[in-house]
């Protein structure tokens, strides 16, 4: 008996496709500045923007309990500003150079180019926030881009170092992903149904969760063809996550100092990281983060129960799916 294919991203958005291309629009007329320089930026940067994931979720939130609002469609593009900024600001502080197969913004101007251009997509975020004549938004966002920049000096400091614990790794993950996927699916239900909100509030935490602890599995499986960067990126730039920190657990003193020997080069070569990303498959690391995300993906599902049903929620349901079981 075969196993049904999971979800597609296409069947995620479907309940929201239609709502999702004004979100696009709403973004397109956002970010010009009046500006050459900024907007010849910008134009690369929405180039480089993803499938719209977060700001999906937050239309399906919205929709839970079919008391849509139109004020969601600004939200979502608002989101969706915030998670490009901290993006462009990750690419320059990691020294990035590709980002889904093309040069990142650092890459294809400059490192300062890239600072104020996340400094501009989040004041434009801020100022997008102050037609809905409500300061709850606006605290929620920046309550969430704040801890943002918190889990991004986390990570900094984390750099060079395999004391990074398993408490150190999901506090990392709650500021990094988490906290604005919370604000997200708050947002929809705050401006729908109202009832709903701190039920999908805790459904975006936990997909949150699901989502970065699967990315970070990713970095260890997926192929360059598939994630636009190379398969152990993370190891590559001395980032300690997950399924490293399961492996070094169960590793034997040769594998460890294996490990070591890579975090102490300031440039690993490619058979240095191959030769670690093979231990901690065969340690176990990856098959206990795949169990964490699952673990993570469940919570999220249980927070959907009692919801009302419709389209929007099984597309909810479809994102869990989604999310633990992609492959880019």
């Amino acid at each position: 008996m075969f196993e049904a294919a999971p979800p597609t991203l296409q069947i995620v958005k479907e309940p929201v496709a239609q709502r999702l291309e004004e979100v696009e629009a709403a973004i397109t007329s956002m970010v010009p500045a009046d500006y050459e320089a900024t907007d010849e930026v910008s134009e690369y940067i929405l180039s480089l923007r993803g499938k719209l994931f977060r700001p999906a979720v937050l239309l399906l939130a919205n929709g839970v309990g079919d008391q849509p609002s139109e004020n969601a469609i600004r939200l979502a593009a608002v989101v969706e500003l915030i998670h490009v900024a901290t993006l462009v600001h990750d690419d320059a502080v990691d020294h990035s150079v590709r980002r889904r197969g093309l040069p990142t913004v650092n890459a294809r101007f400059s490192h300062q180019i890239a600072i104020i251009m996340g400094d501009y997509l989040y004041s434009r975020a801020v100022m997008e926030l102050a037609p809905l004549g409500d300061v709850e938004p606006i605290y929620m966002l920046g309550h969430a881009a704040n801890r943002m920049t918190i889990g991004e000096m986390r990570q900094l400091l984390s750099h060079d170092t395999l004391m990074f614990s398993e408490a150190d790794y999901y506090r990392l993950c709650e500021c990094k992903t988490a906290a604005l996927m919370a604000a997200a699916c708050e947002l929809g239900g705050m401006y729908g149904a109202g009832f709903t909100r701190d039920s999908l509030k805790d459904f975006g935490f936990n997909l949150g969760m699901a989502f970065q602890v699967t990315d970070d599995l990713l970095d260890y499986t997926a192929p360059t063809d598939v994630t636009g960067k190379p398969s152990g990126q993370d190891l590559r730039e001395h980032k300690v996550t997950l399924p490293l920190i399961a492996a070094l657990r169960e590793m034997t003193p040769s594998d460890q100092r294996v490990v070591r020997d890579l975090f102490n080069k300031p440039d690993p070569p490619d058979d240095a990281v191959r030769t670690v990303v093979e231990a901690v498959g065969r340690t176990g690391g990856l098959e206990y983060a795949r169990n964490r995300g699952e673990e993570y993906g469940d919570r999220a599902r249980s927070c959907l129960d009692g919801l009302p049903v419709g389209d929007c929620l099984d597309a909810l349901h479809a994102a869990v799916d989604f999310v633990t079981q992609r492959q880019s």
